[in-house]
């Protein structure tokens, strides 16, 4: 019997082995998955050449399809080299946009606060100036900020900068350390976390950003700006993201009261409203008061009396008793609870990003295949990572002291940093403290009892 061509079906042929039957299969997974998928920039070519090629290998054979599987794999190979590695990397804002220097906002920058600093938040602070409409005296010990010069490549960006009047470097004292007490604020007069907040006092600033110690942060704020008429305790807000991406929810107190009274949450209630709606354009906001139960006759001591003050506020729209399961549904705008609970909350949301990144990695499929679908997931799978990654967040407002203040977490890093004067300069551009103003201006007996 003669033997059967090269080129015969089933003897060697490249239609049955080699790249040309790994396209083949690539091909029909996309179309299977062709509704769930979202291709992007280069995506996109490699599944238009990668169909083309899969036509290409039913009619043709021998080198044709060999040089046609290489062409696919050439544009396929930056895909899929490790996507989820370079989803973690995190993704910061984006340059080339034009800023008017006349609508920039000066923003008082504590340069030691922080596990990191003054490094990161320098470096932050340089990366914001390109990104937002904002100006940044940097308050830091000058021995420490030429320490990070001479160790980095800063030295010239911040040169830039300085020369452009976009960041303005404050000498300051001994700052105030991670662990010491709140109240040594109170002794170290000339520490970078009081020099900023000063600044802001005297209408240098609009607005102050810290990433330092919270509780010397939040006593620093209320001895140098003040507490507002009617607010007997300050109260740490944190936006958390929502089913709807276009949505968040103000959570407060996040941790700067471990016990509060009723009246407290009362308060807070009426201070996450004006925020919600002069900055983040709620027009009407939901305020929710997180409990075990929709029901008003449930919940501890706290809940049970802090409800009808809330029933009864006739300045606010009381949604009713929010579930934990509740928080991030868009149901609410603003959820109020004690610091205690608010912080533990809060705490539990920042790990879910990286615990549901782990998650998809181990999930994903071993080998070639599951690269390449990670690839054609990239643009979803990064924009659930910025949802939830608190570094995109930033900071958290502390509502209640008489100017704007931002508290930034102790691992805060540039991206961080970024976020959190983006904050800032929302909160100062919206005229929210005017507003603020005005309610503690009016504030009734039962608002301001304790």
């Amino acid at each position: 019997m003669p033997p059967k061509p090269a080129d015969a079906p089933g003897h060697g042929s490249p239609n049955r082995r080699g790249r040309p039957k790994a396209i083949r299969r690539l091909v029909i997974w996309y179309r299977r998955n062709t509704a769930v998928t979202s291709l992007v920039g280069t995506a996109n070519a490699a599944g238009s050449m990668a169909g083309s090629v899969a036509g290409s290998v039913v009619t043709t054979a021998g080198t044709a399809a060999g040089a046609a599987g290489a062409a696919a794999n050439t544009v396929l190979q930056p895909l899929v080299f490790d996507p989820l590695r370079r989803l973690q990397q995190g993704m910061g804002g984006s340059d080339g946009e034009d800023i008017d220097d006349s609508q920039r906002l000066w923003v008082a920058v504590d340069g030691m606060g922080g596990d990191y600093a003054p490094g990161p938040i320098l470096e932050g602070c340089l990366r914001a100036v390109r990104l937002l409409p904002v100006r940044v005296k940097f308050v830091a010990e000058s021995t420490a900020v030429e320490a990070v010069l001479a160790d980095s490549a800063l030295a010239e960006t911040l040169k830039a900068a300085q020369e452009e009047g976009l960041i303005e470097l404050v000498p300051s004292g001994e700052s105030v350390g991670m662990n010491e007490e709140a109240t040594v604020v109170r002794k170290k007069r000339d520490a970078s976390i009081n020099m900023a907040m000063d600044l802001v006092k005297e209408g240098q600033a609009m607005a102050v950003y810290s990433a330092g110690n919270s509780g010397a942060v939040m006593a620093s704020a209320i001895f140098r700006l003040g507490r507002l008429k009617g607010i007997d305790r300050p109260a740490i807000g944190a936006l958390f993201p929502t089913k709807d991406p276009e949505q968040q929810v103000l959570v407060l107190d996040v941790g700067a009261n471990m016990d509060a009274k009723p009246a407290y949450l009362h308060q807070w209630a009426l201070l996450g409203n004006i925020y919600s709606r002069d900055v983040l354009q709620v027009k009407q906001p939901r305020i929710g008061l997180l409990n075990i139960g929709e029901e008003e006759c449930k919940g501890n001591d706290q809940a049970l009396k802090t409800h009808p003050l809330l029933a009864a506020e006739t300045r606010l729209h009381f949604a009713g008793n929010c579930e934990g399961r509740d928080v991030l549904s868009g149901d609410f705008d603003v959820v109020v609870c004690d610091g205690f609970t608010g912080n533990v909350l809060l705490k539990f949301l920042e790990s879910v990003g990286s615990v549901l990144l782990d998650v998809l990695k181990a999930e994903l499929p071993r080998g070639r295949r599951g690269k390449v679908g990670s690839a054609f997931l990239m643009s979803n799978l990064r924009r659930i990572k910025k949802r939830l990654d608190h570094a995109e967040h930033g900071g958290a407002l502390l509502l209640g002291v008489n100017g704007v203040c931002v508290i930034g977490h102790g691992s805060s890093k540039a991206l961080s940093v970024v976020s959190a004067l983006r904050i800032a300069h929302s909160a100062a551009n919206h005229g929210v403290m005017d507003d603020l103003q005005q309610l503690s201006e009016s504030a009734s007996p039962a608002v301001a009892c304790g």
